[in-house]
């Protein structure tokens, strides 16, 4: 991708090829490239990330006050919560596609500012219908991101360092557990009835606005494509440029896959039914944990419960690190997304049959760092055979099915605490979900020859 110089993102820093080291290698060139990708990148990636979760399951600790405000059921609250995917499914596949032809900072910075807007305005939320309704285009509107990111790595990030890559990002859903549940607890338990607003009106206010801020920044920070990167050397981007090119012919030279024919193929639907059952397992725990540890720990208040729930997602983040770090040392990736769905699995079961407080919360721990560690591993599956308009959609279609998943937990979920008084069912339920996944991964092909250095 091309473009004038008046196309191009300011950058705060530019390099010349005078400061250059003239006997460096092209490896060592590349390996520095990536490196300083690492660190430019990944934690702008990752802050955005953290305020997508934060701003998409806030409504989890919001139920502790929101439903007895406006009198609502937990039926409408577990259909408020999963018809965000509905929004979610039907624009995967054309928000990547768009982003695709005309670039990451752009779309990226659109998507961002629409959905912090949304998530402000739920403070509005006094009936039924709106509360459907902002959910819904809140799911439209982050849509786009998550793929989006997957394919922007594909653009900067060797394969054979992918996983690390995409755990280093997808940290940020951990880390947004970590630092999110204290605030939001904090900000419903203090704020409450402050200027005549509740204390879930304030937090939707108050976890919006910085989402708007951040997305202004995007079209400065993000730079679509590595020939474009004015913070790296004019080698540093060839030889970077190069590599992915490399690799991008090397996808299509082995599998030639169209958009047509990645949509079809038997493989790509094998990872949306996987993905199926991990964002069903993942999505629905995050919405439902705050209420869970509440249940455990009575009498507990909002910012108590805020700092319980924070613990899962501690480990959570520790654990995803390992795994996809031990995932690309090792080249092997569907054991590190089968094993720790069938731990987490194991653990959701154990937690029904568990009357201790601090020993369910560690089985619940336990449980969120296997679901979270495969996700690392699992985004490197679709891009060691897709490429190009195929990987674009491919990406999109996979995550849009699979969060569907996130549509049907909820109301599984919400159905069975209805019909029980408990939910102990939910939990057994998304065991048998995550226990599918598991079954699933071991049945992907990978070949993890591919991700060797070809040059």
């Amino acid at each position: 991708m091309t473009g004038s110089s008046a196309d191009q993102p300011w950058q705060p820093y530019q390099h010349t090829a005078a400061a250059e080291e003239p006997s460096e290698t092209g490896e060592q060139c590349e390996t520095t490239a990536v490196r300083k990708v690492f660190w430019r990148l990944i934690p702008f990636m990752f802050l955005l990330f953290v305020l997508n979760i934060l701003d998409r399951v806030n409504i989890g600790f919001a139920r502790l006050q929101m439903l007895q405000d406006l009198r609502m059921s937990e039926e409408v609250f577990g259909a408020a919560a999963g018809i965000f995917f509905i929004g979610y499914f039907f624009f995967q596949v054309p928000s990547n596609l768009i982003l695709n032809r005309i670039g990451a900072r752009r779309w990226i910075a659109g998507i961002v500012v629409a959905w912090g807007l949304i998530s402000a305005a739920m403070m509005f939320v006094q009936t039924e219908r709106s509360f459907y309704v902002l959910r819904f285009l809140l799911g439209l509107a982050q849509a786009g991101f998550f793929p989006g990111m997957i394919l922007y790595l594909t653009y900067w990030i060797p394969a054979r360092e992918r996983a690390r890559a995409t755990a280093s990002f997808m940290t940020a859903s951990a880390f947004s557990g970590i630092v999110g549940s204290p605030l939001s607890g904090a900000l419903m338990q203090y704020l409450d009835n402050a200027a005549g607003l509740a204390g879930w009106q304030w937090m939707f206010l108050l976890e919006g606005l910085p989402t708007i801020a951040l997305g202004c920044l995007v079209p400065f920070w993000m730079t679509d494509r590595p020939e474009l990167a004015g913070w790296l050397t004019e080698r540093e981007r060839t030889s970077l440029s190069e590599r992915m090119q490399r690799e991008q012919r090397q996808r299509a030279e082995d599998h030639g896959f169209s958009l047509f024919t990645a949509v079809l193929n038997p493989r790509v639907w094998l990872l949306c039914f996987l993905y199926f059952a991990l964002a069903m397992g993942a999505n629905t725990f995050a919405f439902y944990l705050p209420q869970l540890v509440k249940d455990r720990f009575a009498g507990v208040g909002p910012f108590g419960v805020g700092l319980r729930v924070a613990i899962p997602y501690t480990l959570s983040m520790a654990a995803m690190v390992i795994s996809s770090a031990h995932s690309d040392r090792t080249g092997e990736r569907r054991w590190h997304v089968a094993f720790p769905a069938l731990v987490a699995a194991s653990a959701w079961s154990l937690s029904c049959v568990c009357e201790s407080p601090w020993l369910n919360l560690s089985l619940l721990s336990v449980a969120a760092a296997a679901v979270y560690c495969t996700f690392g591993p699992f985004w490197t599956l679709p891009n060691s055979f897709l490429s190009g308009t195929a990987a674009a959609g491919g990406i999109g279609l996979i995550n849009a099915v699979g969060n569907l998943g996130g549509y049907l937990g909820p109301k599984v979920f919400s159905g069975v605490k209805e019909s029980t008084g408990s939910f102990s069912g939910g939990l057994l339920a998304l065991a048998g979900a995550m226990f599918i996944g598991g079954v699933l991964a071991i049945c992907v092909r990978h070949d993890r020859a591919w991700e060797k250095d070809r040059s």
